[in-house]
């Protein structure tokens, strides 16, 4: 071998020509071997809902962004340790790169849950499965059927699969089940829910280092290791499946259901179910029957507002008021103590024209309706909740849930351990001074809350007092003026009111913005047992503070607004005489129009808000 000592060769052209063209060759190599690698990757349809070789099934999916600072390595240690135990659990996993993404910056993981994990958790989780044919007889001849026949819809969309017998599942007895293919023997919805349990319990810290705190992925997420996580929906709505091996559940819902133009149409309540799951497909058949008979409401309600429209000319008590020669002539006192003048009775005519066609005899009989309306409401309800338990198997399901599915927060936190005298096992348990304690800070919290919520409506009727004396110190001076301010049919009372219900719904959506938040930190901080456990803490919270928040200024206008005014000469005042703000009252036309102003601004702008909401963060 010789070794060559001396400066190397001159270059001539030919090795010029080659140091251009190998750095070329290699480029065009890599350039190749990406591409080739893309095409190993096996690229599918949009509406793809398999791993890249197209047989395991995604379940789940988390997605994660590149993080370069400090706090980045903590995460990506936090991903390799949670990613291996989940790989520990049986889960499968597969890795989108971020050039996949249609950012450019977010990394996707899919999780495919095998038969064994499957079964495994459908046993411990006591998931209903079929394993016979329904051979009962279920159709019936409903009277008036070509009546409904448009409100209809087919059959194979009313029920997309067939009528079993089921059974919790026991991975022992197999062959007792009808599986006839194991990858789609579990449907989408179970497959997400037994996911989504594994996940919520797998832990993130080392062998070596057992902290029973980092555990499940609710924490991962708060703690910005992952960005999101979500089941994985089966196909773009707006169009089917190309993939034949993918179906088209989602366009069928919204061609049959989540259309616009279906609003008239029966909710296909089994096919929701199938897709979504038991929870959600009950929620939306409360949804629809409370809908329905909400429609019998209206027209009642319709009923009664065109009465009193049919009868608007003979108001007795208006025409009266109206008439020049009796309202006319009656002299009102002053309703505020120095810049209000005296007024006619007449002035109130249009006011009171208006409240008849909304308080005149066809009221009480709405209202008398209306108590049996709610009586009849609750009773088909449970007819059709339990029916809705029976069709699908939901008998004692709440009791099943409350008995074996343990909120993971609860498990990682309770470190106390004793015996239950039932099923004679350790299960954590949370010391009965703790709980009593979290439980007082709780309602607390609450209660403050509802005292924020006292204040701000006192806020709002001072700003009552205040604006109608800025309102009535425009009027004219003259002792028999009409109360007229902008226009012929808003007086101080309607304009004041009217202002102040736009402050008081501002008022309310921001309490209620806050609130959400801070109910699901003190029910957090209970560490509720069980979901169910959970769900019903939270859910009596949010009722009782927005019952207040939406409610309470409308019960201050029809129970207490006008009752407590005094009498000329001795007028109640409201923080007493010194503050000159003179206890308001009602609209001379009566207080039901400021009612009706109150309601119609505060729910017409609650549902407006949330439509809003809805189509801008789904």
């Amino acid at each position: 071998m010789l070794l060559q000592t001396g400066p190397p060769p001159t270059p001539t052209p030919t090795h010029l020509i080659d140091c251009l063209i190998v750095p070329q060759i290699w480029r065009k190599r890599a350039l190749f071997l990406k591409f080739r690698s893309r095409i190993d990757k096996h690229p599918q349809s949009k509406d793809s809902v398999f791993f890249r070789d197209g047989v395991r099934r995604v379940d789940f999916v988390l997605s994660y962004m590149d993080d370069h600072t400090k706090d980045g390595e903590k995460k990506l240690e936090r991903r390799k340790e949670y990613e291996a135990n989940l790989i520990k659990a049986g889960l499968e996993l597969e890795i989108e790169d971020k050039s996949e993404s249609d950012d450019g910056k977010t990394y996707f993981l899919k999780i495919h849950a095998p038969w064994e994990v499957l079964a495994t958790y459908a046993d411990v989780l006591k998931i209903k499965v079929p394993f016979k044919a329904n051979d009962i007889p279920s159709h019936y001849e409903m009277p008036l059927e070509w009546l409904f026949r448009p409100f209809q819809l087919p059959e194979k969309v009313m029920n997309p699969e067939p009528d079993y017998f089921t059974s919790p599942f026991d991975k022992s007895k197999i062959d007792f089940f009808l599986i006839e293919d194991k990858d789609t023997f579990f449907p989408p919805s179970t497959r997400n829910r037994i996911v989504y349990y594994i996940l919520a319990r797998c832990p993130y810290y080392k062998e070596d280092r057992k902290d029973k705190e980092k555990k499940g992925l609710k924490r991962l997420l708060n703690n910005g290791t992952y960005t999101s996580a979500f089941p994985l929906h089966d196909c773009r709505y707006w169009k089917p499946s190309k993939d034949p091996n993918c179906e088209s559940e989602r366009h069928n819902l919204y061609k049959h259901w989540a259309h616009f133009f279906c609003f008239y149409k029966e909710q296909p309540l089994n096919l929701i179910r199938k897709y979504y799951g038991e929870k959600i497909g009950i929620y939306f058949a409360w949804l629809g029957f409370y809908t329905e008979m909400l429609f019998f409401a209206a027209v009642v309600g319709l009923i009664c507002f065109m009465y009193g429209l049919f009868t608007y000319d003979e108001n007795v008590w208006s025409k009266e008021i109206c008439d020049a020669d009796i309202g006319g002539s009656i002299v009102m006192c002053p309703l505020c103590d120095k810049k209000c003048g005296y007024w006619k009775l007449n002035s109130t005519c249009e006011s009171s024209w208006q409240s008849h066609l909304f308080d005149n005899v066809a009221t009480v009989f709405f209202a008398i309706f209306m108590g049996i309306w709610v009586t009849l409401f609750l009773e088909f309800w449970k007819r059709r909740q339990s029916r809705l338990e029976y069709e699908w198997d939901l008998v004692d399901f709440e009791e099943e849930q409350q008995q074996l599915q343990l909120r993971p927060e609860y498990e990682t936190k309770c470190t106390g351990r004793r015996l239950n005298r039932v099923t004679q096992e350790m299960e954590p348990y949370l010391p009965l001074t703790s709980k009593c304690a979290r439980f007082c800070l709780s309602g607390a919290t609450v209660i403050f809350w509802m005292a924020l919520i006292i204040a701000s409506i006192i806020g709002v009727i001072a700003y009552r007092l205040a604006v109608y004396a800025a309102f009535a110190s425009i009027m004219k001076d003259s002792p028999t003026s009409k109360i007229q301010v902008v226009g012929s049919l808003i007086t101080p009372q309607l304009a004041t009111s009217v202002t102040a219900s736009c402050i008081n719904f501002v008022i309310i959506m921001i309490l209620n913005f806050f609130y959400e938040r801070v109910a699901i930190w003190i029910t957090d901080m209970e560490i509720p047992k069980t979901h169910l456990e959970y769900e019903n803490k939270l859910t009596m919270k949010m009722f009782l503070f927005q019952f207040v928040n939406y409610y309470s200024s409308c019960f201050y206008v029809a129970f207490f607004k006008g009752k407590f005014v005094g009498y000329p000469g001795k007028y109640t005042y409201m923080f007493g005489e010194w503050s000159s703000l003179r206890n308001e009252e009602c609209d001379p036309g009566g207080c039901l129009i400021e009612l009706t102003t109150q309601l119609v601004i505060v729910m017409a702008g609650k549902q407006l808000w949330g439509n809003v909401q809805e189509a801008l963060v789904p």
